[in-house]
């Protein structure tokens, strides 16, 4: 053998390995429990994901033609069943768990689903309030999506036609379990509520999750989620609980019970009738009597026995308020007179040609008044310098030497007394027609007493 034919690739060696895996009866068919982590949905619809447990892991892939059937969605950390077979991945060299089946570990995988699909229905606000239609007071058609055979039916059959015999019910037959359930009650769902029916109940006896599972597929709660026509669900016991019971405008716990809220009671109505009719008699009777008593009172009224002396002294009260009236008005007209009056006055007060005149002869008066002024001011005046010239000639010096006095001089200063000089100081003497100069060359003191020119 030589020597280079014992060396094999590596894709050689993957390959024998993949062979022996994929003989091996024992892991063609292998049943597997563990926890996912690490899940991928890929856009193409494959599932990648990882099985561990506490030691170990395993890669896994399910294939979209395998995991469409899924009624839950695998989430990380979620711990579930697997069944698949193990195989080589040839371009990594690595096994992996090829899953063709999977349901949660623990739990059903119906009622997972269910879970699921509450959650995105809730989430996208299907279950609120705000959605909900109220039910007709009066139906006259109603539809029933049911079994054709079955208890529900004759139980709406006989609870409508004792309560309210006068509406019209019209079956609409489906299968409410196995594979042809879900399109028929889609079908059904829809073509009632074409018709134009005033009311739908849809629902079916009870069973087990499965059996119900139906009235829990996504598809037919979207199709009841659209329905103009006011839905009641019935499905199942007062126990059991469809995603079709949030759906639904009303839910009701039987069958018999969604006929109940469907129709009123006529003999209920009837009761409620003979009551309103007694109450509207008695308030008729007492209408009639307070308006009796009424007309009793007009009858007896003042007005109505003499009404010749009402309408006199009506008259005579319509001509005081004339009276009075007119003499509003002419007293209203006479203020108004005065008050145009006055504006008028005023208007006139402000044309120029008045306020020029006015200034005119404000102007010749103030003038006058100037005049008359100015001439007693010159009088006065004048009289004043007259005084005032009289006194300054008599005070006058020269007046003095005229009279035959002298006056005498030390400097400029007036000698008035002889202590006002000193021995030798020189002195000028003024007379009428001239002066001299001259010194002191002896005083003597004298005193000299009289009055004016003439003393003693």
């Amino acid at each position: 053998m030589n020597p280079e034919e014992r060396y094999l690739s590596v894709t050689q060696l993957t390959r024998q390995i993949k062979g022996l895996l994929d003989q091996s009866p024992l892991l063609n068919d292998v049943f597997l429990r563990g926890e996912i982590s690490n899940f991928k949905h890929h856009s193409r619809g494959h599932m990648y994901f990882t099985i561990k447990d506490e030691k170990a892991r395993v890669s896994a892939v399910m294939f979209a033609g395998n995991n469409r059937a899924l009624r839950f969605r695998p989430e990380s950390g979620m711990k579930v069943l697997v069944r698949g077979n193990v195989s080589v991945y040839e371009p990594y060299g690595q096994y992996q768990l090829y899953v063709r089946m999977m349901e949660p570990d623990g739990i059903g995988q119906l009622y997972l689903a269910y879970e699921q699909l509450k959650k995105k229905l809730e989430a996208e606000g299907m279950f609120h309030t705000s959605r909900k239609q109220p039910l007709p007071k009066f139906p006259e058609n109603i539809a029933v999506v049911t079994s054709r055979t079955g208890a529900v039916i004759r139980d709406i059959y006989t609870t409508v036609k004792r309560r309210y015999p006068q509406a019209a019910i019209s079956l609409y037959p489906v299968a409410v379990q196995g594979p042809d359930a879900v399109p028929s009650i889609v079908r059904a769902l829809k073509q009632a509520d074409e018709d134009g029916s005033d009311v739908m109940i849809a629902g079916r006896g009870g069973g087990s999750i499965e059996e119900l599972w139906s009235f829990n597929d996504e598809q037919v709660v979207r199709t009841a989620a659209s329905l103009k026509t006011p839905l009641i669900s019935a499905v199942g016991h007062e126990t059991d609980v469809t995603l079709m019971d949030f759906i639904a405008d009303v839910r009701a716990a039987t069958p018999t019970a969604a006929a109940e809220i469907a129709v009123p009671s006529l003999s209920e109505w009837q009761e409620k009738l003979d009551t309103h009719k007694a109450r509207l008699q008695q308030g008729m009777q007492q209408n009639l009597m307070s308006r009796k008593e009424k007309l009793s009172y007009l009858r007896n009224a003042y007005a109505f026995r003499y009404p010749e002396q009402l309408v006199k002294q009506k008259e005579q009260e319509l001509d005081r308020n004339l009276d009075q009236l007119h003499r509003s008005m002419q007293t209203s007209m006479h203020l108004r007179r005065q008050r145009l009056n006055e504006q008028r006055r005023r208007i006139s007060s402000l044309k120029p040609s008045y306020l020029v005149e006015q200034k005119r002869q404000t102007l010749e008066t103030n003038t006058k008044q100037l005049r008359g002024e100015f001439r007693r001011l010159l009088t006065n005046k004048s009289n004043n310098y007259d005084q005032l010239l009289s006194k300054l000639t008599i005070l006058n010096p020269l007046q003095t030497l005229k009279r035959g006095y002298t006056v005498a001089y030390h400097g400029n200063e007036l000698l008035k007394m002889a202590n006002d000089v000193d021995i030798a100081d020189e002195i000028k003497v003024y007379f009428q027609d001239g002066s001299i100069k001259g010194k002191v060359i002896e005083k003597e003191s004298e005193t000299f007493e009289g009055d004016g020119e003439n003393g003693k």
